[in-house]
């Protein structure tokens, strides 16, 4: 299977290593510095589960060179989408699968307008990782998940290969829902939720479920989602804030979402697709969202004055 990785960051470089590690195809798309290494020294993954270097790596930043893909792992920012939708034309063939692994759900939109159910997942992963240097993947939480299925809930072979694939290698969790959308609704509850009041606080997650007023917040900022996702007729569990708070109090201490990684250190971030969206959802269903707005207003400062740089 020739695997492409669209977005060697942390998400795609963690799980696009660990198929090469173990015998896969893979060609990871990566642009300066990051790539410059990859291509010289390979590709470094540190991880609380055990170290290891694919070397050498196929990267370029060539997308004519790489051919048609089997698979394309997509694991962009979602900021990123319009242009890698573009970029990635030339990989598509008669059964090239994508699968995304992004943040929010806007992305589904338009990836399914672009390339159709034929080619497009839906899917989600689990974990924390991040770019230590150029060419160094740092997986330091969360153990590896990932899950994916057909956006219409069909069972199909295709499916059931890639998590064979994904559940040969020791350490990775990987399932086909029942239903991928409310799957990756869960996810987009927990990550907009976490996201955002980890950005505006600047605390880990530990400190910020420690503390009363934060983790009141953080809570808040579920249930407004949770609300926007039944009145879309997403079915999550009626427990699910509930059950994602104390799932929430198993995270390691220090972790912190990728987007308030971003903000803290002077990056563009999605807090437009993330919190911004759940704003734009909740216009739409007359649903209330304060606390959502709350830190939108005070991080969107923060986010021009990055994407102006």
């Amino acid at each position: 299977m020739k695997i492409v990785i669209f977005g060697s960051g942390g998400v795609g470089g963690y799980f696009g290593g660990r198929l090469a590690q173990h015998g896969q195809d893979v060609t990871f798309i990566a642009r300066g510095a990051h790539l410059d290494t990859i291509r010289e020294n390979g590709l470094r993954v540190d991880s609380v589960d055990g170290d290891f270097i694919i070397r050498p790596a196929k990267a370029t930043d060539d997308f004519a060179s790489i051919g048609k893909a089997d698979l394309i792992l997509l694991a962009v920012k979602a900021w990123q989408l319009d242009d890698a939708v573009q970029k990635m034309k030339p990989l598509i063939g008669d059964n090239t699968l994508i699968l995304p692994l992004m943040n929010g759900m806007e992305h589904m939109e338009k990836l399914l307008s672009a390339f159709g159910k034929k080619h497009v997942l839906g899917g989600l992963s689990r974990i924390s990782t991040f770019i230590e240097a150029p060419g160094h993947i740092r997986h330091v939480g969360i153990a590896p998940y990932i899950a994916f299925g057909e956006w219409d809930h069909t069972k199909s072979g295709r499916v059931q290969n890639l998590v064979e694939m994904f559940k040969s290698i020791p350490g990775i969790t990987a399932e086909n829902p029942p239903d991928i959308q409310i799957a990756m609704w869960e996810k987009f509850i927990f990550i907009s939720a976490t996201s955002g009041v980890g950005a505006y606080t600047r605390l880990p997650i530990g400190e910020i479920r420690a503390n009363a007023e934060t983790r009141s917040m953080l809570q808040n900022a579920l249930e407004e989602t949770a609300t926007i996702a039944h009145a879309r007729g997403v079915g999550i569990a009626g427990n699910f804030v509930e059950a994602t708070m104390q799932r929430i109090e198993t995270i390691a201490p220090h972790v912190i979402p990728s987007m308030q990684k971003d903000m803290m250190e002077g990056r563009p971030s999605e807090l437009n697709e993330q919190t911004g969206a759940v704003i734009r959802m909740g216009k739409t269903f007359n649903i209330p969202t304060p606390t959502h707005e709350k830190i939108y207003s005070s991080l969107l400062p923060i986010e021009q004055k990055a994407r102006s740089r």
